[in-house]
Formats: structure tokens, C-alpha cells, sequence
């Protein structure tokens, strides 16, 4: 079981007023005066049986609901019975109440800037001082040095430009030999095992001179250990790189010799 207090805590008299008004829905212009006085009577008698001290501002402005409620309530004629106009008590009440309200507002406005204001965060003052009190310089030369300067920059700009032109920088690849044995070795052993492979699966689809050579390095050393031999049915044709079983007994060591002999010519033709 929960229990929930509420407590109706005002700032001060007007603070207090302005809640009851509110409350009541009334129209600010046209207070009903009597009913407002009572209700805020009410509140400091409660307050006083709570055993809460009220400060003097409360008491000041119930005095003065209480003296506009006896303006209001005394008739407003002369000794003749005709009507006296005079100005209504409330009008300085009121103008006060609106006062206050939008001094509130404002208030109110001002803490939310404050709010957003803690948050946020600014970047320490450094000292610039060291580029701002160098001076600036000025390079002094007549128009034929500037004229001779200003050909030497069009002369490099040229020549940089041509240079761009007729050649390319090539940037060095990074595969090494070892990395391509392992991917060779896992083309053969991976998921899809495989018994078989040409060439230029090998290569990864980039048929360049340098993966060409570093795939026959690879495909030589892989040899060498007896890893794979190779097949080729013509002349110049497409190599067939065959994964080799290590139980079985490989091709007498002359002729291994022979297959890669053949195999560079047939590599050499290619590039060709």
C-alpha cells in the first residue's frame, strides 16, 4: 500500500491569488471578489490550524480583499440617491495580478535559459597571442623579378604536368609468395574440396604480370614439395594444376622436371 501527499505550496501572496482565480476559472477583468475573499481566508485559517507560520505579505493582501470586498458591498450612491461613478476597486488589484503574472513568465523563461545554459559546455580561451603579434611580411622585388618568378612557377607547373602525363606510379602489391600458396592450399582444401583446378582460376581473376608470376612461384614451390603436378594437353594450352594425394607415389622426379619445364614455356606463351 502507497501513500501519496500533495502538498500546495505558493511562493507568495499573489502566488496564492492568482492559483485561486485560476482554480475558479474567472475572468481576470472580473473578479468575483467576495467568492476569491473567502477562499483565501479559508486557506489561511488552514494553514494556521496545520501550526504553519504565514508570513505578513499573506495577511497584507487579505486585508486588502477584505477592504475591496466592503467597497464593493457598500451602495455607490449620494445622499440624493443618485449614483456615484467612481472608479472600480478592483482596477489596481488587477493590474497588479497581471504584473505579477508576467513577471512569472518571465521568471519561469529565465530558468529554462539557465537549464539549457548548465548544459552546455564551452571550450577553454587559448592563447593566440603567438600568431596574432608576428607582423606580416612583404616580399620586396620589382616587376621583372616578379614577371621571372611567376614563369619559373608556370615552367614547374608544366613539366609536373607532363610528367603526369606519360608516366603512372604503380603501387606495389602486397601479396607474397606464402600468401598465395595458402590461398592455392585452400582452394583445394576448403569447404568444396577439390581434385582439380586450371590455371587461371588460380588467379583470382586478375590476370596481370605480377599474379601471373607470383601464382607460377607459388604453383613451383607447391611442386617442389609435391603438393600438386601439372597436366596440359597441347602446346601453349590451358595447365591443369592436379592437388596429389600423399598416400599415392608421385612421377618419377625427371619427368616432374620436364612438366615444369613445360609448364613456363606454356606460362611464357601466355604473357606473350
Amino acid at each position: 500500500m502507497s501513500y501519496k501527499v500533495t502538498l500546495d505550496v505558493f511562493e507568495g501572496p499573489f502566488d496564492l491569488l492568482v492559483y485561486l482565480i485560476e482554480n475558479a476559472q474567472m475572468n481576470i477583468y472580473d473578479i468575483q471578489v467576495a467568492e476569491i475573499t473567502d477562499q483565501y481566508l479559508a486557506f489561511l485559517d488552514e494553514m494556521e490550524q496545520m501550526d504553519v507560520a504565514v508570513a505578513t505579505e499573506f495577511m497584507v493582501l487579505a486585508s486588502e480583499l477584505i477592504e475591496i470586498k466592503s467597497k464593493l458591498l457598500i451602495p455607490r450612491v449620494s445622499a440624493e440617491g443618485e449614483p456615484i461613478a467612481e472608479e472600480d476597486p478592483r482596477a489596481d488589484l488587477v493590474e497588479r495580478i497581471l504584473e505579477y503574472k508576467r513577471f512569472k513568465k518571465a521568471a519561469e523563461l529565465l530558468a529554462k535559459a539557465e537549464e539549457l545554459d548548465m548544459r552546455t559546455y564551452e571550450k577553454p580561451q587559448e592563447d593566440i597571442s603567438r600568431y596574432t603579434e608576428n607582423p606580416d611580411e612583404f616580399l620586396r622585388m620589382d616587376l621583372a623579378q616578379f614577371v621571372n618568378a611567376f614563369n619559373l612557377f608556370l615552367h614547374k607547373k608544366h613539366k609536373i604536368a607532363e610528367v603526369k602525363h606519360r608516366y603512372q606510379r604503380i603501387e606495389r602489391e602486397k601479396i607474397s609468395v606464402e600468401q598465395k600458396i595458402a590461398f592455392i592450399k585452400d582452394f583445394f582444401l576448403g569447404a568444396i574440396k577439390r581434385k582439380k583446378a586450371t590455371f587461371s582460376d588460380l588467379l583470382e581473376g586478375k590476370k596481370d604480370r605480377y599474379n601471373k608470376v607470383v601464382t607460377f612461384a607459388s604453383l613451383l614451390e607447391m611442386a617442389k614439395s609435391k603438393f600438386v603436378t601439372f597436366e596440359q594437353e597441347e602446346l601453349y594450352g590451358e595447365i591443369t594444376v592436379v592437388k596429389q594425394d600423399p598416400n599415392v607415389n608421385l612421377i618419377p622426379e625427371e619427368e616432374r622436371e620436364k612438366d615444369i619445364e613445360e609448364l613456363k614455356k606454356g606460362v611464357n606463351a601466355n604473357e606473350q
